[in-house]
């Protein structure tokens, strides 16, 4: 059986990764161990699109991005360190703190809020009331 005593504290940090563009974004869920995030972009369906998420599991704390399954070529030169915790196209998973995959992921999720903004999927103007 994993030790997830320190899952809260993995959650924490992750989730810090994701707090600056709160403001930017839509907070669907904000839980103390599942926090989700949303663009303000309406699809055809009148549905948001997904950015990213927290959430405690089980056996490990998974990270979501969505911009790197959107827009692939995001993953270009990331780490193999951050690879081998991939879990599909757009989770990572992690059962203990890594300062290095974190500033790595940290930056990764700027590329990808950054390309959501140049594809106008955010502007300016969906500064979103929390």
């Amino acid at each position: 059986m994993v030790d997830n005593h320190n899952f809260d504290e993995v959650f924490r940090r992750l989730k810090s990764l994701l707090a600056p563009y709160a403001n930017r974004l839509v907070v669907t869920t904000d839980q103390p161990r599942n926090f989700y995030l949303d663009t303000p972009y309406l699809d055809k369906n009148n549905k948001r699109l997904f950015f990213g998420a927290v959430q405690v599991r089980k056996s490990y704390v998974s990270f979501y991005l969505m911009p790197v399954y959107m827009f692939p070529g995001l993953l270009e030169g990331v780490s193999a360190g951050l690879r081998k915790r991939m879990q599909g196209k757009s989770c990572f998973n992690f059962r203990s703190i890594d300062e290095t995959a974190f500033a790595e992921l940290a930056g990764l999720v700027k590329k990808g809020f950054q390309k959501l903004e140049s594809e106008k999927v955010i502007t300016s103007e969906d500064i979103v009331d929390i």
